[in-house]
């Protein structure tokens, strides 16, 4: 939608768009809640600024956004805690009553001047733009608004992962059969599939073709502490859509009696992650849902686990690697928490010490993980920041 704007100097703070970018696509409308909470440290901090110690080490005097630029890399510029974007806001809450939109283009300044941070977007004690003679310029804003994070880091995790309990494991259909005896499928191939538990696989009427995710190797994710199955990881592996129904027919046999014979369903793979085979599972296809993110440390305290490393095979996690934690919505994770990585403390022997004890290093933090995708027991995150690599077992807490 483009919107018009006059020639003059804007006073919006950059900042305020914090709560609100659209992972899903820049173009898409953008409007999210602002909780109570969030709005009454934006008062807050409206009537004080933000103490120095709060700033980064090496936040800049003035910064101009520009395209490729990310909301969390902005705010870890300027702060010691990126996710507290209230607090920005707050900085220029009298003209702004509703964070929105950033865009390439802005500055930044930052003003120290009187002992508190303060940003603007025009330096301290610059006079105001007098318009002499106003013109008209037209932008198309929604499609210049930077994301909160690169999309692309998290898109694919979106339709991914699938984790099913054991009931919904067992009730999923399956690949029978494929045309001319192959043993591999790919995209454009046909093949014949049935449902499982004494389901047969129908079409729904409601829809003009049904979509399936096609998925293998449930692997169970474990608790680390109390071994608890939390769910059935799938590995994505493509999709297909049903095109008849699984039925059944009459027919005679050799002897001339009369026999029912089962007829599979008929599908046709339409992409392929990697190629399919004989007995690989199908679940339907859940509605599109575009997910927008708010990082935000949780409200209350929160402890959680890595429970495995997404789609890789190698022992620790690296910057922009998902992976899963053994907390999910049942224990209050939502989609925007940001959590602190924490490394174990090593147990070393005291060899200073006459009788030699057994002594453990306190925990480090590691780096910042932000929840993008919660299931009832399980959640994904995004490793955001890392000094050394993450690994399953380590533990989770709230930012500080």
């Amino acid at each position: 939608m483009a919107k018009t704007v006059f020639d003059t100097v804007p006073r919006q703070l950059i900042w305020t768009a914090l709560a609100s970018s659209l992972l899903a696509g820049p173009a898409m409308s953008q409007d999210f809640p602002i909780t109570a909470q969030q709005r009454a440290t934006a008062n807050e901090v409206a009537q004080s600024g933000v103490a120095l110690s709060e700033l980064s080490p090496n936040a800049p005097q003035s910064y101009t956004v520009k395209s490729g630029d990310t909301l969390w890399d902005i705010s870890g510029m300027f702060l010691k805690q990126p996710w507290r974007w209230p607090e920005l806001w707050g900085m220029n809450l009298a003209d702004i009553k509703n964070p929105h939109l950033i865009y390439p283009g802005q500055t930044l300044f930052l003003d120290t001047s009187d002992g508190r941070a303060r940003l603007g977007m025009r330096r301290s004690g610059d006079l105001p733009t007098v318009r002499v003679s106003p013109r008209t310029r037209v932008e198309n804003l929604a499609s210049n608004a930077l994301p909160t994070l690169r999309s692309s880091l998290i898109e694919p995790f979106l339709a991914e992962p699938l984790i099913v309990d054991e009931q919904g494991l067992g009730a999923a259909a399956r690949i029978v059969a494929a045309q001319d005896s192959r043993v591999l499928l790919t995209r454009g191939d046909r093949a014949y599939a049935r449902g499982n538990a004494g389901a047969e696989l129908l079409d729904d009427p409601s829809k003009k073709q049904q979509a399936f995710r096609v998925f293998r190797n449930a692997t169970p994710l474990k608790d680390p502490i109390t071994g608890e199955v939390l769910g059935y990881e799938a590995q994505y592996v493509g999709k297909a859509l049903l095109v008849r129904s699984e039925s059944r027919q009459d027919s005679l046999d050799a002897d001339g009696k009369s026999r029912t014979e089962i007829v599979p369903a008929t599908i046709d793979i339409i992409d392929a992650k990697e190629e399919m085979r004989i007995g690989d599972r199908l679940l339907p296809e859940p509605p599109v849902q575009l997910q927008s993110y708010m990082p935000h440390a949780p409200s209350g305290t929160l402890e959680a686990r890595v429970v495995s490393i997404y789609g890789s095979a190698v022992v620790n996690a690296a910057q922009n690697q998902v992976v899963s934690l053994n907390r999910g919505s049942r224990d209050g994770l939502e989609p925007g928490h940001v959590l602190a990585i924490m490394t174990a403390g090593a147990h070393l022997v005291d060899k200073t010490d006459a009788g030699q004890p057994t002594i453990k290093l306190p925990d480090e933090r590691n780096g910042l993980l932000m929840v993008f995708r919660t299931f009832e027991k399980v959640s994904y995150g995004l490793v955001l920041d890392i000094t050394s690599g993450v690994k399953v077992g380590d533990r989770l807490v709230n930012p500080l």
